[in-house]
This record gives C-alpha cells, structure tokens and sequence, in this order.
C-alpha cells in the first residue's frame, strides 16, 4: 500500500486550486482524475465568467467566496499573464414591473460587498449598448471573463511545480475511513491502494457518490443529489454588444444571458434543463451534453425580450453543461456546502458538495477555506 500526504479527488478548477493550496503549503499531493485531461466536466463547460457577487445571501458561503475569489482572481490572472477581460455585464428588467427586483437585487450585492453597481434608466442603458431594449439596468463594472483552460493550466502549474502530481484515468473505486488515516482504492486496470492523512473530494456532480463510497462516513450526512443541465447556443456572426447582458434570475439559474468569448464571439445560455437523478449510492456515470436543437425556439423568445433584432436561423447548437446541486427544482437555491472535521468528526476529510456557479470564480477563495478547514493557517 502506498502512501500520500493528501489526495484530491478531481481535477477541475477548484481541486486544482485545492490542490496548489495544499501542495504550496509542503503536503504531498496527489490528484485523482477519472477522465483523460483536467477540467472536462463543470469547469470546461460554463459561461466562463468571472462573477462580481451581487446574487446570494448575505454571509453565504456563496456571497463571501465569490466576492474574496474575484479578487484574488483578477489579481492571478495580471500576475500571470491569464487571458481576461473585466467587461462589465448589464441585469436588464425588461418591463417597469421588474424594476423593482433591479434595486433589491443591487441591495443585495452592496450587502455582500459589490460596492461599484449602478442602476441605469433605459435611456443610460441603451448608450451604453444601441441594441438593448430594457427599462432599466443594473450595471456591474467588475463582472468579467476568463479563459478557464489557460486558468486550469496555471492552478495545475503551480501545484506541480510545489510537489503535486496528477493522475489521469484515474476513478475512485472507493475506500475506508480508518482511525488516523483514509484508505483510497483508485486507479484503473492497475489499482492502486493508498493511505493518506487528508482527503479533498472535489469531484462536482459525482461528490455524493464519492462521499458514498468510503465506508464509515456517515450516510446521513450526504446531501440530496441534483443534476440541471444547461444548453448553450453560439451566435452567427458577431454580436453588437461589447457586455455582458443578463436577464433577472430565474428558478435554477441566472436566466438565459448573452455571455462574449475572448474573441468577441457571443453565445446565449444557459437554460436549466433539469435530469432524472441516481440516488447517492449509484457508481458515478458520465452525461449526455448533446444539444437539442430543438431547444432554441425558447431561446429566441427569451433572447428577444432584451435584443428584439436577434435575426431568424441566427442561433447553432454550442455546448453543454450540467449543474451540480443539492436541492432540487422546487426549492431554493442551496448554498455551497464545505463540509470538514468541524462538521462531520473525520479528520483529514472535506467534501465540497453544490459547488455550481460561481464556483470558477471562488476557485481561489474556496481552496483557502480548505486549508481553513483542515487547521493548516
């Protein structure tokens, strides 16, 4: 059996930057990945935006990671040289009966700490950009976007340069929480058993499944497992917006939003389609990202709301991506849920459960609260 000082279990952006937290701090790190490369699930597959915070609860976990993470990583990414561009991006209320929800809305986000929000009339609005048709805006001078890939490769950089490495191909099949330590079987044909001191399951939609499979954590504590689905719609030719444009959130999401490439290529999305669901225990499988075609004809009417000059036949199936989450339709919107020792006795062990959007953005925030967690600051 062999013998690690911490394992992360997935290598999207956030066990990435869990990963270079724990490696920078002299642990040995090993990474655990299912797939072939890092970051082919959630963190691949998003509006790759960098968000300002004005959405969630004050004193959320959502609220305070995302507002600390921009920060930190506007400032990773002028350090090191990450493709980005602090664009801004525009809440539109379509009708003068939404306005309302603009101001509580800006409330919210000023609560959390955004502190550069301006709220527009429909007149300012449309100076800013010629095509909207809104009542009125909420504006957000620090939302932004990223390349998440060159993002991921920097995190990954970092933490093997401090001692990390990444196993690719390989699934946790399992393991045992022992006193003292974790015992982890992963691997593909040649499986490999180790022991480690620490364990992060960072493994997005799959978490509940992987905090299932160590036998002796606590069944009641896994939360419920939801999946939503969003499709993404790419825009012929180039939009006339030089923003973001989002729509007021909806059930599930933030609405169907114009979100730019850093090339100046728009796409819309995504919606919130939501998936039959295994229960906890169900090996962890791998998702449809097909997009439905059909599925458009409800993107150009939400789309036309706040840009009624979207041409006919100007929308092409793009990509999709799936939500992890832990309430479900009927409910509201769940928290993340950063569960360590504190919460469930295991020492050494921390689940990250829900980490939906803005997950990206409170990458650098999140890995931070690890360590927290785990008594290493």
């Amino acid at each position: 059996m062999e013998s690690v000082g911490a394992a992360v279990i997935g290598a999207g952006v956030v066990g990435l930057a869990c990963a270079r937290a724990l490696a920078q701090r002299g642990i040995e790190t090993l990474i655990l990945e299912r797939n072939d490369a890092f970051g082919r699930e959630t963190s691949a597959r998003n509006s790759e935006v960098i968000h300002a915070g004005l959405y969630y609860p004050t004193a959320s976990l959502k609220a305070r990671l995302c507002v600390a993470g921009r920060r930190q990583l506007y400032a990773f990414c002028s350090t090191r040289g990450i493709a980005h561009r602090r664009c801004g991006k525009l809440i539109v209320a379509t009708s003068s009966a939404q306005e309302s929800r603009l101001g509580l809305l800006q409330q919210q986000g000023e609560a959390n700490g955004v502190d550069d929000l301006q709220l527009l009339g429909a007149t300012a609005a449309a100076t800013l950009e010629p095509e909207l048709k809104c009542s009125a805006a909420l504006l957000s001078p620090s939302t932004g976007i990223i390349d998440s890939h060159a993002l991921m490769l920097a995190l990954l950089g970092d933490a093997e340069h401090a001692g990390a490495w990444l196993a690719l191909r390989s699934p946790l099949h399992g393991g045992s929480i022992e006193p003292h330590r974790i015992v982890l079987e992963a691997g593909g044909d040649d499986r490999l058993h180790l022991h480690t001191a620490i364990v992060i399951n960072a493994a997005g939609p799959w978490a509940p499944q992987v905090a299932a499979s160590l036998a002796g954590f606590p069944p009641a504590l896994i939360p419920a497992n939801f999946h939503a689905k969003g499709n993404y719609y790419a825009l012929a030719g180039r939009a006339p917006f030089s923003r973001l444009v989002y729509p007021l959130p909806e059930a599930g999401g933030l609405g169907v939003h114009l979100t730019l490439d850093l090339g100046g290529q728009a796409r819309f999305g995504p919606d919130v389609e939501w998936l039959a669901d295994p229960p906890p225990r169900t090996p962890v499988g791998a998702f449809d990202y097909r997009v439905d075609p059909a599925r458009s004809k409800a993107f150009y009417a939400e789309i036309r709301r706040y840009w009624p000059a979207l041409p006919d036949d100007a929308l092409a199936p793009a990509y999709a991506g799936v939500r992890p989450k832990i309430a479900g339709c009927a409910e509201p919107a769940a928290d993340f849920l950063i569960q360590g020792p504190a919460q469930h006795g295991i020492a050494g062990l921390v689940n990250l459960f829900g980490i939906e959007s803005p997950g990206l953005t409170a990458c650098l925030a999140i890995a931070e609260h690890v360590a927290t967690e785990l008594g290493l600051d």
